[in-house]
């Protein structure tokens, strides 16, 4: 699965590690994750991301 970046921080969103203190378990995909994730850093949108 591919990682995810943060064009705001730089904060790398990592399916194999999930995003727990949000709730998302480690194995989510990017394009699974709620249209309202946030990043954990910034609180930037999802649509702030772009792939690695």
């Amino acid at each position: 699965m591919e990682k995810y970046e943060c064009t705001v921080c730089g904060y790398i969103y990592d399916p194999d590690k999930g995003d727990p203190d949000s709730g998302i378990a480690a194995g989510t995909s990017f394009k699974d994750l709620p249209d309202d994730w946030v990043c954990p850093i910034c609180g930037a949108a999802k649509g702030d991301f772009e792939p690695l």
